[in-house]
């Protein structure tokens, strides 16, 4: 396979779904790597796909873990700039060319190679961008509201998806994980929180914590996907991974550049968790180390995100 600077990590749903097929697909495409997460049922062609793939390395993953922790598991296993998430039962529609993809999204993306050759042309106006989202269809081809936003009422958090209408336009996270990502930001901003199971709550941690912390998250009309199955549905119920969520990402206080989780708020969190003392407890301190541990990576707090998203454009986060 050739050096196209992208590699791809495969998530599986668990059925039969035409993978071959899916592989081919991605060597003709021209990714450099591919990187198969298989659940530990699904293992009864591992063996005969693995000699007749050699470009693909397969992961037999336990079935404990979620999804994100999936795509964690992956990563450590790349070592190129890029990597795009999909799903084994997705197919291109179109835009689907491993150097095409890259070329563009290592121009507008931090790359430090393309920032150094950016500044040169553009004066230093460069977009900063975690991950490329795709326009996503049914099987169908109907596109799908996959573009979410945020919106904070009373410090609940609520996430609303509309179909992407145009090139850049700002998500909140990338739906079903689906995406281009950067590596090396994708690393340093400490990748999906394996303590969230709930895949939703996961995605939407990650998307939060990019915002907070000063990345971008951003659409692109150059890529669609397709599902060749039903659209998976997002489980947004307020349980217990939403807690760490919500300690994480909107309890915290912004203030002289630096965040911080106050004290004074952990008799309402203790109160609302229905936890016993010690466990809510261990909880809200846990979280709170965290937060002090990287209490300048954060730029602003969540009622800012929400308030400005709709002013929020990679034209106006340019650095």
């Amino acid at each position: 396979m050739g050096r196209a600077g992208l590699q791809a990590v495969l998530l599986n749903r668990g059925g039969r779904y035409p993978r071959r097929v899916l592989f081919q697909e991605l060597k003709k495409a021209g990714f450099d790597y591919i990187v198969s997460v298989e659940s530990v049922r699904e293992r009864y062609d591992v063996e005969e796909l693995s000699v007749r793939f050699p470009f693909v390395r397969f992961i037999l993953a336990p079935e404990d873990l979620s999804p994100g922790e999936l795509v964690n598991l992956a990563v450590s296993e790349l070592g190129g700039p890029l990597f795009f998430v999909l799903w084994d039962n997705m197919k291109f529609v179109s835009g689907g060319n491993a150097a095409r993809m890259a070329e563009w999204f290592l121009l507008f993306s931090g790359n430090a190679a393309a920032r150094r050759d950016r500044a040169r042309h553009d004066g230093g106006n460069v977009c900063k961008r975690l991950c490329t989202l795709p326009v996503i269809q049914n099987p169908h081809f109907e596109v799908l509201p996959t573009l979410a936003s945020p919106a904070l009422f009373k410090n609940t958090v609520t996430t609303r998806l509309s179909i992407p209408q145009r090139e850049g336009q700002c998500g909140l996270y990338p739906f079903d994980g689906v995406g281009i990502y950067d590596r090396e930001r994708f690393i340093r901003l400490g990748g999906f929180d394996g303590a969230i199971k709930n895949f939703h709550w996961q995605l939407t941690d990650f998307g939060f914590r990019a915002r907070l912390w000063g990345e971008e998250i951003s659409s692109t009309q150059m890529v669609r996907l397709s599902y060749d199955n039903e659209v998976p549905q997002e489980d947004n119920s307020p349980e217990k991974n939403y807690r760490r969520f919500y300690l994480k990402n909107l309890a915290p206080v912004f203030r002289n550049g630096f965040a911080h989780l106050p004290w004074r708020r952990f008799l309402r969190y203790f109160f609302r968790s229905g936890e016993e003392l010690s466990v809510a407890w261990n909880e809200f301190s846990g979280v709170r180390r965290w937060i002090s541990e990287n209490a300048s990576r954060f730029t602003c707090d969540a009622r800012t995100v929400a308030d400005h998203w709709d002013e929020a454009r990679p034209e106006k986060n340019r650095a």
